[in-house]
């Protein structure tokens, strides 16, 4: 088998859906949330759940997963690289239905982020990398973990915290008319840069939001996906990529560069036999503001240094030459804990015509994850049309 099997539109995403309610769900549980959007996905690709043969999740096992909806399947995969986990979930469920592993994959995430509801309680080892060498130094939380390489990054270009400020802006014009979205409220550079100060330098603005929300999608073959209801929804895997580094931000190979970012990109650009200038719409991962800046430049979008810029002049924003983030993303409309799964489903929402703010004459989505901090990444390349 070689990658061409699993990409090149051979495989397509045929089931897509958020749970009902995303934000504050203090009556939800996490398993819960798996389940609601799994059902969702399922009825949305127009199968039973009996054709389901693979089921891949992170958080919870499979195993639970799979159980709660009465699914026994022939394959799982419960990969956790973090918040990339779901770009990785879908490259490793296309290479299962390639070769002929698996058949119909469920990918489920769920998440109490906000409420805790049925959440293993959040710590680290004493004895564990991080636990010996950052948490005693104050590094234990993202927002104060992530403050090393942006620091670097911006001192290495000349950008300011201004530029993280245009991030923000930029991508609040999405959200501000979906009704879904955590943070709706206009917002300018000034107002970013008065918000509450988190760490530097971060404001509360340039953090994510904290909700409880879960995603599922269906994935099958596109031989598979011609026959069902959802046929004319489907959605075409056409490339992918992924990558780890290290398990602490302080220990990154670069700090003001990713290699997953790269390797990863790259590789997904390869197997799709695309170039960029072929892309209508990017997802890019924003639990914090400065990922979207390093994104641009790692995964080949523009040169080094060119990121901010990029930003303020509005190619991003609605109307831009490359909306990205078009939901809001995690700054503005929602942010579980792991973000990836929203990331892709807003790509599926507007490679097929559905999205809340839709891009005329959407293609090709790009969508770039990230993981662990800056520990992993996974990227996809999809697409509307086979190929």
């Amino acid at each position: 088998m070689t990658t061409q099997s699993m990409h090149g539109g051979n495989v397509a995403i045929v089931g897509a859906s958020e749970t009902d309610r995303i934000g504050a769900l203090p009556d939800v549980s996490m398993i819960h949330l798996h389940t609601n959007a799994a059902r969702r996905a399922i009825a949305d690709a127009g199968i039973d759940k009996s054709e389901i043969d693979g089921v891949a999740t992170a958080g919870p096992t499979p195993i639970e997963v799979a159980d709660q909806l009465g699914i026994r399947p022939r394959w799982v995969d419960g990969t956790m690289i973090g918040g990339c986990s779901f770009m990785a979930l879908v490259r490793h469920a296309a290479a299962a239905i390639a070769s002929r592993a698996a058949s119909v994959v469920l990918v489920t995430h769920g998440e109490s982020g906000r409420s805790r509801v049925g959440v293993p309680g959040y710590g680290r080892a004493a004895s564990s990398i991080s636990g010996q060498f950052e948490a005693p130094y104050g590094a234990l939380a993202p927002y104060s973990s992530f403050t090393t390489p942006v620091l670097a990054f911006m001192k290495a270009r000349g950008f300011t915290r201004e530029d993280l400020a245009e991030v923000v802006v930029s991508q609040r014009l999405w959200a501000i008319p979906n009704e879904r979205a955590s943070r709706r409220d206009p917002i300018d550079v000034e107002g970013v840069l008065a918000a509450a100060p988190i760490a530097y330098p971060f404001t509360k603005d340039m953090c994510c939001v904290v909700t409880d929300a879960g995603g599922a999608l269906v994935v099958t073959s596109a031989e598979r996906a011609r026959d069902l209801p959802s046929a004319d929804r489907a959605v075409y895997l056409l490339g992918s990529g992924e990558g780890t580094e290290s398990v602490i931000v302080s220990q990154m190979d670069q700090l003001d560069s990713f290699g997953p970012f790269r390797r990863g990109a790259q590789e997904a650009f390869q197997t799709a036999g695309l170039s960029h200038d072929d892309i209508d719409h990017v997802m890019f991962y924003d639990a914090f503001a400065h990922l979207p800046l390093y994104m641009l430049e790692d995964t080949g979008f523009v040169g080094k240094g060119e990121s901010a810029a990029f930003f303020k002049e509005g190619h991003t924003r609605p109307g831009g030459d490359l909306p990205i983030n078009t939901q809001g993303g995690g700054l503005s409309y929602t942010h579980s804990g792991m973000y990836g799964m929203f990331a892709i489903q807003e790509a599926v929402r507007q490679l097929r015509g559905e999205a809340v703010v839709q891009v005329p004459d959407v293609k090709t989505s790009f969508v770039q994850g990230v993981g662990m901090m800056f520990g992993a990444g996974g990227s996809l390349v999809l697409s509307n049309q086979r190929g």
